[in-house]
């Protein structure tokens, strides 16, 4: 019984960091994939810039997470492993900020014209579930309504998508 409420509690302490990290890695992952789309670059590209987004920006997270939890204990105010902390905001951004780049991997390791003509929409479904996924997995382990988590994710990720999506059209539009 006491193995079962500490690993309730390791769920529970990582929570924030595994949404946070998940939730930002799928947005600003899928938000590149949607702005290279939305200038009609090369697919290439989406995976160039989709890559770099994803080590980076999931590097820096993780840091600003440690430096942040590191300042907390400094303080008195936390007692939570800013290294566990970081790590699992890591390990989250990379799996599930990966999922929207699946398609063009996919689609370029295997050559398949339907993938290659489609890597968009496969892109934009799978990132939908990833979406929905941590929305749930929020509202299950917080105990709220998974619908409605989920949903709240899935709209303000496909906000940043579609803000995403225009911005690169529009610039297309002006310096095309």
């Amino acid at each position: 019984m006491e193995l079962m409420k500490k690993g309730e509690n390791i769920q529970h302490k990582y929570l924030p960091e595994f949404v946070y990290g998940g939730i930002d890695g799928s947005v600003t992952t899928f938000a590149v994939v949607s702005g290279v789309m939305g200038a009609s670059l090369a697919p290439a590209i989406v995976l160039i810039l989709g890559f770099a987004n994803l080590f980076a920006d999931g590097f820096s997270m993780a840091v600003s997470d440690y430096l942040s939890m590191k300042s907390r204990n400094d303080m008195k105010t936390s007692k939570a492993n800013a290294k566990k902390s970081a790590f699992a905001t890591f390990v989250a951004f990379i799996l599930i900020g990966f999922i929207p780049l699946l398609s063009f991997v996919l689609a370029t390791i295997t050559k398949s014209p339907h993938l290659a003509q489609n890597q968009f929409n496969y892109s934009i479904i799978l990132t939908g579930f990833a979406f929905l996924f941590v929305g749930w997995f929020k509202g299950k382990i917080t105990k709220r309504s998974e619908i409605k988590s989920s949903l709240q994710t899935l709209f303000i990720g496909g906000t940043a998508a579609l803000v995403s999506f225009l911005v690169g059209y529009f610039i297309k539009m002006l310096i095309g």
